[in-house]
């Protein structure tokens, strides 16, 4: 969870700051950035929240099939499941009575028989299966932290200030989210947030102009 949390923080700061960051390349009046910055907020997070409840529940859905295949090929057909298991059971290193008197007995108990073959060849526990609600209201809440940050020199300031402003947030939340990244991933902390501080830097360069280049002033 603390992995998906990191990810959607970054998601939404890199896309709303250069959102922001282009609407303020097209000379845009500060209420038409803060309208922006909101609405991508908004739209970003709600569309990364329904992206997450659907991977997980079909992710679910797929694991909950597979265990219904399976159990009734225990039923059915027991005893090459249990030579199946029996062999898993080998090629982690047991020896090959060890392992038939192994699979023996697990498949004794059909329910554990059933998370065995889901772990082994699944990888998945299906006692561990995640929650769709709450993959979807984490990648929100942290979609919009990361989102809303930049927004804020917009409220109280407009212009280049506002601008540099959002910048300077955007990057500096970037290096901490790339501080983070580094040390869940374990590898070198500075690389990791020079890493994302470019890819946001890279982001609002091209926005901002694209955004000058169109030369439209929304007011």
């Amino acid at each position: 969870m603390a992995r998906a949390s990191v990810f959607g923080i970054s998601d939404g700061l890199v896309s709303n700051v250069s959102l922001i960051i282009g609407f303020a390349g097209a000379g845009a009046d500060a209420s038409i950035v803060r309208l922006a910055g909101l609405a991508g907020a908004i739209a970003g997070g709600t569309s990364m929240a329904a992206g997450e409840w659907i991977s997980i529940s079909a992710q679910n859905e797929l694991v909950m099939r597979e265990l219904d295949v399976e159990r009734r090929e225990h039923t059915q057909n027991a005893a090459a499941e249990t030579a199946e298991l029996a062999a898993m059971y080998e090629g982690h290193g047991m020896t090959r009575q060890i392992a038939l008197d192994a699979a023996n007995d697990v498949m004794r108990q059909p329910e554990a028989a059933l998370v065995v073959h889901a772990r082994e060849e699944l990888g998945v526990d299906p006692n561990e299966l995640g929650s769709p609600w709450s993959a979807a209201g984490l990648s929100l809440v942290c979609f919009l932290v990361g989102a809303l940050l930049p927004v804020i020199p917009w409220f109280i300031g407009s212009g280049d200030s506002a601008t540099v402003a959002s910048i300077l947030i955007g990057v500096a939340a970037a290096a901490l989210v790339g501080l983070m990244i580094g040390k869940f991933a374990e590898r070198r902390l500075w690389w990791s947030a020079a890493r994302q501080v470019l890819i946001l830097l890279v982001a609002c360069g091209v926005t901002y102009l694209v955004g000058n280049a169109l030369g439209v002033s929304v007011s």
